[in-house]
C-alpha cells in the first residue's frame, strides 16, 4: 500500500508498505481522509523519535471487524491501551503505560491506503456528517478536553491565545459554556471566522494584564505562552493545547506567588465530538484550506507548514 513515512526528520512517499494485519480485537480500516495537524508538524522537525507511517486525525471504511462496524465510516480515538496498568484500571486509558499511539508512538498511522486500531476505539460518523467534517473529530475531541478539566460558565473570563486550527476549535467549544471569552491572533481573516459566530476577537495588544480566570495557549510558541501567563490573575488557570519542540523558559516563581494552576490538555471525548458536529454546533468547513491525494503527501505537508495556513487534508479514496 502507499503510506507517508517518516524516518531521521524526513519524508517519503512509500508504495511498498505491507498491508497492515490487524490484531485480536483489532479492525482493519481503509482511510478516506486524513488531516495534518501541527503534532505532525513537530514530529518531522524531531519533537519525538518516531519513524514510520504518520497521521492521527482521520475517517475511514472498515473493511474487517466487527459485523456492525463493516462497511461502516468510522473515526477513531488515537491511543490503544493494554487495559490492566494503573491508568487503564483507574479510568485514564489516555495516560496508559502500555499504550501505542496512531501515527504516533509505535503504531503506524493514518497517512495510509489502511490503518488497524482496536475496534474499541472506533465510532461510527453519523450520517448527515460529511467525510471532510469528520476528519475534525479527533483535534475537536482535543479541545472539549479542556472543559474536562476545567470548569467554565457565565461568571468566568477566558482568553484564548492562538488563531490557528486548534484554537479555532477550541474558541468555538469554550463559547458554548457562555463564559466572558476572548480570542488573540495575529490574522484577522481568521478571527473573522470566530467574530462571524459571534465570538470577541482581537490582537495582542487588546489582552489586559492579570484580567482573566483561564488562559489556553494554542500557539505552541513561547510568545505566546507568555501572553497567557500574563493575562492570568492570581490563581488563574492555564491550560496548555500545544506541543512545543525543545525547552521552554518560564518564570517558575511568578506561578508560585500567583498560585497559578498549570494544566496540560491533550486527548478528549470523541462521542461529544462528534455529536457536536451532527449538530452544527461548532463550523469546522471554513478551516479546510485545501485537500490533496495521497499521491501528493509530501506537497500538502509543504503547505500545511506555511504560517496563515489552516487544515490540509489527504486524500485516500
Amino acid at each position: 500500500m502507499k503510506g507517508l513515512w517518516l524516518e531521521n526528520n524526513q519524508l517519503q512517499l512509500r508504495t511498498d508498505i505491507p498491508n497492515p494485519e490487524p490484531s485480536p480485537g483489532e479492525a482493519l480500516v481503509r482511510v478516506l481522509r486524513a488531516g495534518i495537524c501541527n503534532t505532525d508538524l513537530e514530529l518531522k522537525r524531531g519533537y519525538y523519535p518516531y519513524t514510520g507511517i504518520l497521521g492521527h486525525e482521520f475517517v475511514g471504511i472498515v473493511e474487517q471487524g466487527p459485523e456492525h462496524l463493516l462497511n461502516q465510516r468510522v473515526v477513531g480515538e488515537i491511543n490503544a491501551v493494554c487495559g490492566y496498568c494503573r491508568f487503564c484500571r483507574n479510568g485514564q486509558p489516555t495516560h496508559c503505560e502500555n499504550r501505542t499511539v496512531l501515527g504516533i508512538v509505535n503504531r503506524h498511522g493514518a497517512f495510509a491506503d489502511y490503518l488497524c486500531l482496536p475496534v474499541t476505539n472506533l465510532h461510527p460518523v453519523p450520517d448527515n456528517v460529511t467525510t471532510e467534517v469528520a476528519t475534525f473529530t479527533e483535534p475537536l475531541a482535543a479541545a472539549l478536553e479542556i472543559q474536562q478539566q476545567v470548569a467554565l460558565g457565565a461568571n468566568d473570563r477566558v482568553l484564548v491565545v492562538g488563531d490557528g486550527k486548534l484554537g479555532q476549535l477550541v474558541a468555538q467549544t469554550i463559547a458554548l459554556t457562555g463564559c466572558d471569552l476572548l480570542v488573540i491572533g495575529r490574522h484577522r481573516d481568521k478571527l473573522a471566522n470566530l467574530a462571524a459566530r459571534g465570538i470577541k476577537t482581537g490582537l495582542a495588544e487588546d489582552v489586559t494584564d492579570r484580567a482573566f480566570d483561564v488562559s489556553v495557549e494554542c500557539t505552541g510558541n513561547p510568545e505566546g505562552f507568555a501572553i497567557a501567563r500574563r493575562a492570568l490573575r492570581p490563581r488563574g488557570t492555564l491550560v496548555l493545547k500545544s506541543t512545543y519542540t525543545g525547552n521552554l523558559s518560564l518564570d517558575a516563581s511568578s506561578l508560585v506567588v500567583d498560585e497559578i494552576t498549570l494544566i496540560g490538555s491533550r486527548c478528549g471525548p470523541f462521542a461529544e465530538a462528534l455529536q457536536l458536529l451532527a449538530t452544527e454546533k461548532v463550523d469546522v468547513k471554513p478551516l479546510i484550506h485545501s485537500c490533496y491525494p495521497l499521491t501528493e503527501a509530501i506537497a500538502a505537508f509543504d503547505l500545511a507548514q506555511r504560517r496563515g495556513v489552516l487544515k490540509v487534508l489527504l486524500k485516500m479514496d
